[in-house]
């Protein structure tokens, strides 16, 4: 066994050498990609008995699948210097914007909603909106990074800035409001650690704010409080809304958030109280042990963490959100020891957007917020959207990785640590050859 045991140690530490980056950010990885095996499997396994003829394991070695091609997909992207995806955000950014139209207008369309588009070869569905979000955020960070000299100016600075993440938030809205709202927080959360104008920044969200609320007008205005019990304690607007697209459903939920109790309550929602319920405060019911896997829709999807709280408590809900904490703080230590703006930004603004999904996620898994259609990042059951967070993340560690070495292996110089609501002088004046 001792020369077994030497080439064991030897790829082992092979792998380490390659594996760079932070590892506390891979840490968190690894630790979510586990947690999704198990929550996924335990989710799916009635629906893969109904389905496939007793065998219970299919959605389970399909989750290994995505979780084995997810970690080579960040494995891979960590390996490619940061710098690459400033010349390739453009491109990305420009490919993104028909993929977006074409999607609106022949997409899949699941839930009323046209979100995915097939590829014909492999047959697999992709949300286009993750590619525009992961395009957009390399875009914005190469950006900003260009114009902090005119980043207070309105037409040099801002506009540049705002115009590409309107239209990326524009074409996204009509099939996912919530998506759209994410990245357009997101968006404005990056430009305001930027150092962009403060008035430019609030310009925006009056503006934005104006369909949000017209929305929660119309659901106020639309309620109907005295209507029959036996069929709804409440009418919306939403059956005379059907020929434009998601609105009626938009003002539905809203309408079904403010006012909806007991019965009236929508069923996703109850199923996830219930849920919660059942878990109770320490250890919940423990893994596989679920009872509401086989009520709660997309309980391996948008509604697992719902599945994790049942099973694991409150505890281990908790520990899901501190794993996130600490991928957010991890990825601003990258933030601020990056010595160029463009690494810096990138890896802030991908984290910034991992981490707003997955609060939303378990925002609505707590009924804190009206019901949406975003996934727990790393979590959730593997797709398009699982592949695409993977990226995002090899792309974060690829920053760390640069920042740890260079390419000829040697230490970086030290760089002065800077404050989040402003860009060290460094990175101001980055290398334009490098960027």
């Amino acid at each position: 066994m001792q020369p077994f045991m030497g080439m064991g140690r030897e790829w082992g530490n092979n792998l380490h050498h390659r594996a760079r980056g932070d590892k506390y950010i891979w840490s968190v990885v690894v630790l979510l990609a586990i947690i999704s095996l198990l929550a996924v499997y335990s989710a799916t396994g009635s629906l893969a008995y109904k389905y496939y003829d007793g065998n219970t394991s299919v959605y389970l070695f399909k989750q290994l699948a995505f979780i084995i091609i997810g970690v080579l997909v960040v494995f891979f992207m960590h390996r490619v210097n940061y710098i690459i995806y400033s010349r390739v955000a453009l491109w990305l950014y420009l490919i993104s914007i028909p993929l977006l139209v074409y999607t609106l207008f022949f997409g899949v369309e699941v839930n009323d909603a046209s979100r995915w588009i097939r590829l014909p070869v492999i047959n697999l569905t992709i949300q286009t909106s993750d590619l525009a979000r992961l395009a957009l955020f390399m875009y914005l960070s190469r950006q900003l990074s260009r114009k902090q000299n005119d980043i207070k100016d309105f037409k040099k600075g801002f506009l540049p800035l705002i115009i590409p993440v309107g239209i990326i938030c524009v074409l996204i809205m009509p099939a996912n409001l919530s998506t759209a709202m994410l990245t357009g927080l997101t968006s404005l959360l990056l430009m305001f650690i930027g150092r962009v104008n403060i008035k430019h920044i609030l310009l925006v969200l009056f503006v934005a704010a104006i369909p949000v609320l017209l929305i929660v007008a119309i659901a106020m205005s639309t309620y109907d409080g005295n209507s029959n019990n036996n069929s709804n304690s409440h009418k919306t607007i939403a059956s005379s809304l059907n020929s434009m697209g998601r609105f009626g459903t938009w003002v539905q939920r809203t309408q079904d958030f403010i006012y909806a109790k007991d019965e009236d309550i929508p069923y996703q929602v109850q199923q996830q109280n219930i849920a919660i319920a059942n878990g109770g405060v320490l250890f919940g019911l423990g893994p596989g042990n679920s009872r509401q896997r086989n009520y709660l829709p997309q309980a391996y999807n948008d509604s697992i963490y719902p599945i994790i709280i049942e099973e694991y408590g409150l505890l281990g809900g908790l520990f899901i959100i501190f794993l996130y904490l600490v991928f957010l703080f991890r990825c601003i230590r990258v933030f601020r020891k990056c010595p160029y703006a463009f690494g810096a930004f990138l890896a802030l603004g991908l984290s910034f957007t991992l981490v707003i999904q997955a609060i939303a996620n378990m925002a609505v898994g707590v009924n804190l917020i009206p019901v949406t259609g975003v996934t727990l990042p790393l979590i959730s059951m593997g797709g398009s959207s699982f592949l695409f967070t993977c990226a995002s993340i090899g792309i974060i560690l690829s920053v760390a990785r640069n920042i740890e070495i260079n390419p000829a292996g040697d230490e970086l110089n030290p760089q002065p640590k800077v404050s989040i609501a402003e860009v060290d002088d460094q990175k101001i004046k980055a290398k334009q050859e490098a960027e």
